[in-house]
């Protein structure tokens, strides 16, 4: 072992990964699964017709208490945190003062002045930091290091815990609660990463590896990596932070205009006061004129998805141009998807090139591969709505 593997963090999994013959590889400072020996794409396929264990212990959870929690909490983001009921979970989007997104998340009301939270592994360190310095006058902010999580995914994952958990089927997409799996104390949202049904599990650490083992042993559960959960959430459309989300780009340059609900826009009864409000409801305001009465050099660009029209895998980096030899943006996640069995990509065009149908270019080691800018997601969401 290197002395630099030595220095990367290990999840309470990690015995477990390596007795599953794991191939284990750096991720956001700790030692992660890619792969297990049947290989990315069965375990690409399992998780679309089974279901998937993922070891997600890396990122980061922690609570935000107190009676004006979620009012602090709505003032770094976006999105409607006082409007969230509690029992159910939001998507949201941390920003810094020029509207650029810092992390993205997930949060949980959990009721009696709680919000419960999920934030990336590579971020954790900084979003606390930032967090406590922002609102840690107005609310208790407390990480949660000594918790596990899990996501247990695909069309078979209900069925697996309501063995293990009776009433726990009883969630619907983005909500949760509580939960004993096995005679293991949890909390389960029904959430996910993959763009499949599927419950995410935060699980004492020292209880991690006998709920995993517990899961596991039932016949539809494989162990699944890294590998695979990043061609899940492509095929899903799903940002990857640090790749196709950054603190260059703002949410309406990204195309998460859906997560930012009416109540935070222009005419809402809590409009702006988020950090960046002033570009991003300006750029807000281009996607709605249609008639070009607002400047449009507001949006110069936006993420989509892209379909190489030749058997060419097309991977982050890549340069995009028009056909005729322009720079217009670049591919910032690539791949062939396994469900699809095409090249497809997401990456960041220059606006006039964003309309799904619109014909550009990728140059793929000084060849250009012809692509189509495409609606996302490519493999439509199968998240359980009741």
């Amino acid at each position: 072992m290197t002395a630099a593997s030595e220095d990367l963090l290990k999840t309470p999994l990690h015995s477990l990964h390596l007795e599953l013959g794991a191939r284990m590889v750096p991720f956001a400072g700790y030692s992660m699964p890619v792969q297990y020996p049947s290989g990315l794409m069965a375990e690409h396929k399992h998780t679309r017709e089974g279901a998937g264990l993922f070891d997600i212990s890396h990122m980061g959870q922690l609570r935000l208490q107190g009676p004006e929690a979620a009012a602090a909490f709505e003032s770094l983001m976006p999105v409607d945190v006082i409007g969230l009921a509690p029992g159910k979970q939001r998507y949201g989007l941390l920003l810094n003062d020029e509207g650029g997104i810092l992390d993205d998340l997930m949060f949980f009301n959990e009721g009696h002045d709680s919000l419960f939270v999920i934030v990336n592994g590579a971020c954790k360190a900084a979003d606390l930091a930032f967090i406590q310095e922002r609102i840690g006058q107005r609310c208790n902010v407390l990480p949660m290091p000594e918790h596990a999580l899990l996501a247990l995914q695909g069309p078979q994952a209900a069925a697996v815990l309501a063995r293990l958990s009776p009433g726990i089927e009883r969630f619907v997409f983005m909500t949760g609660g509580a939960v004993q799996i096995g005679g293991i104390a949890a909390f389960a949202t029904r959430s996910g990463y993959t763009g499949e049904d599927g419950f995410e599990i935060s699980v004492a650490a020292d209880q991690a590896e006998a709920l995993a083992r517990l899961l596991l042993a039932q016949a539809e559960v494989k162990p699944i990596g890294l590998g695979a959960r990043n061609s899940l959430r492509l095929e899903a459309g799903l940002c990857l932070y640090g790749n196709d989300i950054d603190t260059t780009t703002t949410p309406v340059e990204a195309s998460l205009n859906w997560a930012i609900q009416k109540v935070r826009r222009q005419g809402g009864a809590r409009e702006g006061g988020f950090p960046g409000a002033s570009k991003i409801l300006g750029q807000l305001a281009v996607t709605a004129d249609l008639a070009g009465h607002v400047d449009q050099q507001l949006l110069t660009r936006r993420r989509v998805g892209l379909v190489a029209l030749e058997r060419v895998p097309v991977r982050e980096g890549c340069e995009l141009q028009s056909f005729e030899g322009h720079a217009i943006g670049q591919v910032t996640s690539g791949l062939l998807g396994p469900t699809v069995d095409r090249p497809i990509a997401m990456g960041y065009v220059a606006t006039a090139f964003s309309e799904p149908g619109t014909r550009i270019q990728a140059m793929v080691r000084g060849k250009a591969v012809p692509m189509e800018v495409s609606t996302l997601p490519f493999v439509p969401a199968r998240y359980y709505r009741g």
